[in-house]
């Protein structure tokens, strides 16, 4: 899953960004309110902790522009303005939780994790069709069948995305944002490497589970009516 922090105090930004790095999570930080809503309003983070007091765009600026987006993603304050007013505002704004500074970075973690956790994960494993992604062992199991297969790296990273966006299509721009990172310079041939071990492996645990090209348009998980062959 991954995140974008939107801080102008950079040590604490890379505290908070390092300590999630190790909970497993893709992290992305901005350092002031113009680049954090550029990067907010990609649509690519499951997950935003949010300053309020910010160069350029405030905090509050950026949580009304993501609300008249319709952009999903969780919104967590951290901030030094932790009057009562001031957390009624944003949350009138959309954030889902509010953590005033100073805080100890184990609670920053701890709501994060409850965040995510309603949101997308229900005993630490991702279903569609078939198949389960065990997101702690990074196990794809076939339900039907019991057959498994590790799966690890971007190769994980890619088929969390998918199993999160079914019957979605995906453009090559959405997951490469996704998976390698806004700024990243990845060139095509990794991503169709990367689907092309996922598809493999998915046939190697006989899975329907597909995830087909869509040309011009990007890629699509679907379940196939199909018999394995």
């Amino acid at each position: 899953m991954r995140i974008l922090i939107v801080e102008d105090e950079k040590s604490l930004a890379e505290l908070v960004a390092n300590r999630l790095k190790k909970e497993k999570y893709i992290v992305d930080i901005s350092f002031d309110g113009e680049e954090g809503l550029y990067n907010a309003l990609m649509d690519v983070y499951d997950l935003i902790i949010l300053d309020i007091m910010l160069p350029n765009i405030n905090g509050i600026q950026i949580l009304k522009e993501l609300k008249d987006n319709n952009i999903k993603s969780k919104v967590i304050m951290l901030t030094a303005k932790g009057e009562i007013e001031d957390k009624l505002l944003g949350f009138s704004e959309g954030a889902n939780d509010y953590i005033p500074k100073p805080f100890h970075i184990d609670e920053v973690v701890a709501r994060v994790n409850a965040q995510l956790r309603i949101e997308k994960v229900k005993n630490n494993t991702i279903e569609f069709g078939d198949i389960i992604l065990d997101l702690k062992s990074t196990n794809i199991i076939n339900k039907n069948n019991n057959e498994k297969i590790n799966i690890i790296n971007k190769e994980f990273q890619l088929l969390e995305y998918f199993m999160n966006n079914p019957n979605q299509v995906l453009s090559k721009e959405m997951i490469y944002d996704k998976v390698w990172g806004i700024d990243s310079e990845s060139i095509s041939n990794n991503l169709e490497a990367y689907l092309s071990f996922i598809r493999k492996k998915l046939k190697l645990i006989n899975s329907k589970v597909q995830i087909k090209s869509l040309r011009n348009l990007g890629y699509k998980m679907e379940l196939s009516d199909e018999k394995v062959k």
